[in-house]
């Protein structure tokens, strides 16, 4: 007889043990021969050598499903410990279009046309620049598809950051330190990593720094390797910004760029980067440009309706 420790690594003790350990008290019955023992992120197990080994092997099956889908049920713990074959992994039947299964299993799917060319154009090319108006999700999908990167471990980190730009407010007059004046402006990111992430998952990524949100500034100096980066509400980054975020590009890296032309902040609109570097990049290999448009709202039917007029009273101003 002989003993292991088992570490339940990238997953939540609790997802993984159930509440009341409900989910590890039905692992154990499926192995009646094996003593185990669960404390923290540790599993101890005893038994023979034979045994623990076939044990390891579902653990690491029922591991790797909560890793891509952050919930299991009694029933897929059942379907995946009795399985024959110990390299399938059981996958849910409603995965066409799925980017990610997020907080407690929510599929993450592109929802329309654009959103599903972003996805297409993110496996061909490592620039890409999502311009179009607020709601068609242009941010929510690069996350997700930040987060998948992630989670397939084709990246090493995820790094999101925005121009910290006052659209109408004061900055300097925002309560707190620098830290708290600054949180406003990231929450929406916040916003679509808590969708994704189990929170306390999240936590511990941007305690260890696999995931870092900073304002645009911070990234002067950095080279990014091995990382996939989002650069939101670009069209308040200046020309020389932009060009800076952009160069920080490393080794194995994926940069995606959003931004809304509509929606400048800057004293002077000619002053947007995100203009010029659609003009001057698009058409140069492994760049892409995506167009987002009313058809690619998501929010409220209504937003749809706002946009369109902005845009008509727009034209209309220009005559």
């Amino acid at each position: 007889m002989i003993e292991k420790i088992i570490y339940l690594e990238g997953v939540s003790p609790l997802d993984f043990l159930g509440v009341n350990n409900i989910r590890f008290d039905r692992i154990r019955q499926h192995f009646p021969k094996l003593k185990l023992l669960s404390r923290g992120d540790e599993i101890k197990v005893s038994g023979e050598a034979v045994d623990i080994e076939v044990f390891e092997d579902k653990i690491d099956g029922i591991l790797s499903f909560l890793h891509r889908y952050n919930t299991i049920s009694l029933e897929e713990i059942d379907e995946l410990l009795m399985s024959d074959d110990t390299s399938e992994k059981l996958t849910k039947t409603d995965e066409k279009d799925v980017l990610l299964y997020g907080e407690s299993g929510k599929p993450v799917r592109a929802q329309t046309t654009n959103q599903r060319v972003l996805v297409e154009e993110c496996m061909k090319n490592d620039l890409l620049l999502a311009i179009g108006p607020a709601g068609t999700g242009k941010t929510y999908t690069a996350i997700a598809l930040a987060v998948r990167s992630l989670k397939m471990r084709e990246v090493k980190r995820i790094v999101l950051t925005r121009p910290a730009v006052e659209a109408g407010e004061r900055l300097g007059f925002l309560p707190g330190d620098f830290k708290e004046k600054l949180d406003p402006y990231l929450q929406p990111l916040y916003d679509a990593l808590n969708d994704m992430i189990p929170s306390k998952k999240l936590k511990t990524f941007m305690e260890e720094g696999v995931i870092q949100i900073a304002p645009l500034a911070y990234m002067r100096g950095r080279t990014l390797d091995n990382a996939f980066v989002i650069l939101d509400e670009a069209q308040n980054a200046t020309v020389n910004q932009l060009k800076m975020f952009l160069t920080r590009m490393g080794k194995n890296a994926k940069f995606i760029v959003t931004g809304d032309v509509t929606q400048i902040d800057l004293p002077k609109a000619q002053d947007s980067g995100l203009i010029l570097a659609e003009k001057i990049l698009a058409g140069i290999r492994g760049i892409s440009v995506i167009h987002f448009d009313q058809r690619d709202i998501v929010r409220h039917r209504l937003v749809k309706s706002i946009v369109d007029a902005y845009a008509k009273h727009g034209e209309s101003e220009k005559k």
